[in-house]
């Protein structure tokens, strides 16, 4: 009896095809977030891990000092707010620089909306906003930062071995040498993770702006599509979920 071999639908494979009903671009795009996943993850462990390798403050958060004897406590740490010289706000700046980041992915997904409408208009304005909240994040980070490495105003006072003699001294903020807060990992970590989320953010929003001045100038309307905006709308909102992650490790646990 005669075998009839199938045809095999070879114009799959001379490109074109969508796999998964997605673009190339945004089909390479979603492979890049996974790989970065991998790398955010990996931090992120390693925190918890050094972190619950380390003796813990068991008793009330008002009577904490910082101690190298025990890990930081997140609430101790940053109760600071800009032009608030001696109130403590425990957290209320980074639930603030969290604000902003979640609202500045609510514009991203406002401009993708504006792109599947082709409204060139709606799209600057949303992406605008998207760079405007990027840079006040960034903004937020920096004076962050800058307090936790000065530190407070008194500093803190240590005493270690130094040729047989205890020596006492002050250490003022954290850096990658000192650090006031308590064990010397958990400044390293700081810096890392979240500088490493910094960098992100920074990128994304470069590329905000480079989509921003192909919108203006017209780009994608000649296309006939805005997926450009979209695939970058990917990337914001990898962003700003990783930001919750390390704000959750960071100043929660």
């Amino acid at each position: 009896m005669a075998t009839h071999a199938v045809a095999e639908p070879k114009h799959l494979w001379l490109g074109g095809a969508e796999p998964m009903k997605a673009s190339y671009g945004k089909l390479m795009m979603w492979i890049f977030l996974l790989s970065d996943t991998f790398t955010f993850s990996a931090l992120l462990i390693s925190y918890g891990l050094i972190r619950y390798s380390h003796q813990a403050y068991e008793g009330a958060v008002a009577d904490f000092t910082f101690s190298h004897a025990y890990w930081p406590i997140p609430e101790k740490v940053f109760e600071a707010v800009p032009f608030l010289h001696g109130v403590n706000a425990p957290l209320v700046f980074v639930g603030i620089m969290t604000f902003i980041l979640i609202f500045s992915s609510v514009t991203m997904v406002l401009a993708v909306e504006a792109g599947h409408r082709m409204d060139e208009k709606d799209v600057e304005k949303w992406m605008l906003w998207t760079i405007l909240g990027g840079f006040t994040f960034l903004g937020s980070q920096a004076w962050e930062w800058t307090h936790f490495i000065h530190g407070t105003e008194e500093g803190t006072v240590v005493r270690e071995l130094v040729n047989g003699e205890w020596v006492s001294r002050t250490i003022h903020g954290a850096n990658l040498i000192e650090n006031q807060y308590g064990p010397q990992p958990f400044a390293d970590l700081f810096f890392f993770i979240t500088g490493f989320h910094g960098t992100h953010v920074f990128s994304g929003v470069i590329i905000n702006i480079i989509i921003f001045f192909n919108t203006s100038i017209g780009v994608y309307q000649r296309r006939g599509h805005y997926e450009m905006v979209e695939k970058v709308g990917l990337y914001w909102h990898f962003v700003d979920l990783v930001w919750v992650f390390v704000f959750t490790f960071f100043y929660l646990v």
